[in-house]
């Protein structure tokens, strides 16, 4: 089986797997009684942000576990995770406004002058949704190589989400730390530390060569 056919296959099992969170959490609510605890809203706030930034941070690990394997298939679903990403962003965000402030526009405003962390927060959910909006192909037949400039804008939106997090957090801060170390590897992993090796061997060659160099320069002189 080749590594499409076998994304063709794992596909549909990804997919269900990414609504497992919500299928847990809706049959909680549905179930009644403590499930969600003491406070249900701010619990479906709390798993909806989580969800939405590990997803992220699963999409901004395709690319170097593909890389690690030397196999493709992982880039393949990248498109339905960061999807999943900015599904989650989007009931993150309804929560908030419906259940939360009950649409009730001069609190939010409000919450958008006083809390920086939900200013951070929209500016995320704003730009995930220009980059779900421009995944198809269709988009990047039209924007061309612009289309990969533009979706590097995932690794700001990753980060936009781990500051959020820490933002919202007033004591313990241990939960988003670790979040912010994983993003911090990942985005580490996409350096090109191995153009940097090569750079540096070729300087520190250079280098050692250069005395050798003089004395030739030297010698033929005489």
């Amino acid at each position: 089986m080749t590594g499409r056919d076998w994304v063709a296959w794992a596909k549909p099992g990804v997919f269900l797997l990414c609504l497992l969170p919500l299928a847990l959490t809706l049959a909680q609510g549905l179930g009644g009684g403590l499930a969600l605890g003491a406070n249900p809203v701010e619990t479906l706030l709390h798993r909806s942000g989580l969800w939405t930034l590990r997803m992220l941070l699963l999409t901004l690990a395709l690319t170097p576990l593909s890389r690690a394997l030397g196999r493709p298939w992982p880039i393949r679903l990248r498109r339905m995770l960061g999807l999943f990403a900015f599904f989650y962003g989007m009931l993150h965000l309804l929560v908030y406004l419906w259940l939360d402030r009950a649409l009730d526009w001069p609190v939010i405003v409000e919450d958008l002058t006083e809390r920086p962390y939900i200013i951070v927060g929209m500016v995320a959910l704003v730009l995930m949704s220009v980059l779900a909006l421009t995944s198809t192909r269709g988009w990047q037949r039209r924007l061309r190589r612009n289309w990969k400039r533009l979706h590097r804008v995932v690794y700001l939106i990753a980060v936009l989400g781990v500051l959020h997090f820490l933002w919202l957090v007033k004591a313990d801060l241990r939960e988003p730390l670790i979040y912010a170390v994983i993003l911090g590897v990942l985005l580490a992993l996409r350096l090109p530390w191995g153009r940097w090796r090569r750079a540096w061997t070729q300087s520190v060659q250079s280098v050692q060569s250069a005395p050798a160099v003089a004395r030739r320069s030297a010698s033929s002189s005489r």
